[in-house]
């Protein structure tokens, strides 16, 4: 699905938008960046607390669209401009982790 449907349908703020052909292909839930290099799959969206710019490496490294950052967590400068210099997505939710990752597993793979 485009970023910009994902944006649209849970209400995401845009801290930085990133490449605009990019599109997210599944959500990843983690907290823990060697957990993410080592299982998030391509073109996910990273729903996550950590805003820093390692998690940033880690999305880039792993190929991911972005990061969702959950709890209203804001995002720092140093963040936005590495995700900006990676063409990664910043997006920010007052949910859950919890909730969001059900929002978006919802939207995409709606119920038959």
């Amino acid at each position: 699905m485009k970023i910009e449907a994902v944006i649209e349908k849970l209400g995401c703020e845009v801290a930085q938008a990133g490449t605009p052909e990019r599109e997210v292909t599944t959500g990843y839930t983690s907290d823990l960046l060697s957990d993410v290099m080592a299982h998030a799959p391509e073109g996910a969206l990273l729903l996550t607390i950590q805003a820093h710019q390692n998690a940033v490496a880690v999305a880039a490294l792993a190929g991911l669209t972005g990061l969702l950052l959950c709890h209203a967590r804001p995002a720092p400068a140093d963040l936005l401009a590495k995700a900006a210099q990676e063409g990664l997505w910043v997006l920010r939710t007052p949910q859950t982790a919890y909730e969001a990752s059900w929002r978006l597993h919802a939207l995409l793979c709606p119920a038959p």
